[in-house]
């Protein structure tokens, strides 16, 4: 049967936190599904916004940040990323970590997307910015970050997008965004 109708079709009979740090927290809910059944949902709930930065210069390159990714137990490539404490300015947030992880600062910011990065299990939720007129100044990682930098032309981290070398989603929607608006002249 096809439901015609936007509204939550869900019922929390109860919920409970079951693990929380100062980045996220686990709840599991006791719920009545859209067919009217009992059943469960776990959720994890972040703390922070994600954000990501894809710093283009005038000559159309880009900076790609590369680390051993954790969770992932593989080396990554990405734009800067990081977060920005829910209730605050994400811009503010982008700018401290292009900052912090380049040396960057950018005179110009276009917000390129806006993105959940979950909708399944999680509610993290993205902001992603272009970030042009750039001036270099030195990077200041925080300390569990061990970062290599990598100047590549625009096209090249196209082309990496294109072959799952680079698999961030953040990364990868911020690329394909820039690309179209490169193929629509409005960049």
């Amino acid at each position: 049967m096809v439901n015609n109708s936007e509204e939550n079709p869900w019922q929390i009979t109860s919920q409970e936190e079951v693990y929380s740090n100062p980045w996220i927290s686990l709840i599991h809910h006791e719920v009545i599904n859209p067919s009217g059944n009992p059943g469960i949902y776990g959720k994890i709930h972040y703390k922070n916004r994600a954000i990501g930065v894809l710093p283009l210069d005038k000559d159309m390159n880009t900076y790609l940040v590369g680390q051993y990714r954790f969770v992932l137990n593989q080396y990554s490539w990405e734009m800067p990323e990081g977060g920005a404490p829910l209730g605050t300015d994400p811009l503010d947030s982008a700018k401290r970590e292009l900052l912090e992880e380049t040396g960057l600062k950018a005179h110009r910011w276009t917000e390129l997307n806006r993105i959940h990065l979950s909708n399944s299990v999680g509610d993290e939720y993205g902001s992603v910015y272009l970030a042009q007129d750039l001036e270099q100044f030195e990077a200041e990682p925080e300390e569990t970050e061990q970062l290599i930098i990598k100047k590549l032309p625009f096209s090249e981290v196209y082309r990496m997008v294109c072959n799952s070398e680079i698999t961030d989603s953040l990364t990868v929607a911020a690329v394909l965004r820039v690309q179209l608006m490169i193929m629509e002249g409005k960049l």
